[in-house]
């Protein structure tokens, strides 16, 4: 099964997320005191950890937050999932909204690397029921009511 592998918040947008033991998520606002929260459709970020193992790969020293992602993920291909797709973390749920995005500027890593695995493998959802996410917890897709 699929699960939470990291947390992480930043208070500033355009920088990298430091992880935290565990976020509180509030329905349609997203991750309490994290800097991208707000009433649109991308309250929360996710990235899977295999997809930051693709950047160690080529040599950087990544982890967890450093995409300015605030779920790191294992063992869910969060690129397949459909816009609308519902998912269970922790005891929240939350709806895909955008798989990917386009930057408009280069961030850090590009200029490390030439490359960054978020705007073409990062997923945004926002949040239909709030609640707490902590590291190891279980995800799993849900269907919607």
């Amino acid at each position: 099964m699929a699960q939470v592998v990291a947390v992480c918040i930043s208070e500033k947008k355009g920088e990298r997320k430091t992880p935290v033991a565990e976020v509180r998520v509030r329905e349609n606002h997203g991750i309490v005191g994290d800097a991208h929260a707000g009433e649109w459709h991308r309250q929360v970020s996710l990235l899977a950890e295999e997809s930051i193992a693709k950047m160690r790969a080529l040599g950087l020293d990544v982890t967890a937050g450093d995409f300015a992602e605030n779920i790191a993920t294992s063992g869910i291909e969060l690129v397949t999932l459909p816009v609308g797709s519902r998912l269970q973390v922790g005891e929240t749920i939350m709806e895909v909204t955008q798989i990917g995005k386009e930057c408009h500027t280069r961030c850090a890593i590009y200029y490390q690397a030439g490359d960054c695995v978020m705007p073409k493998e990062g997923i945004f959802a926002r949040v239909i029921t709030g609640g707490t996410i902590r590291p190891g917890d279980q995800m799993q897709r849900i269907d919607r009511p």
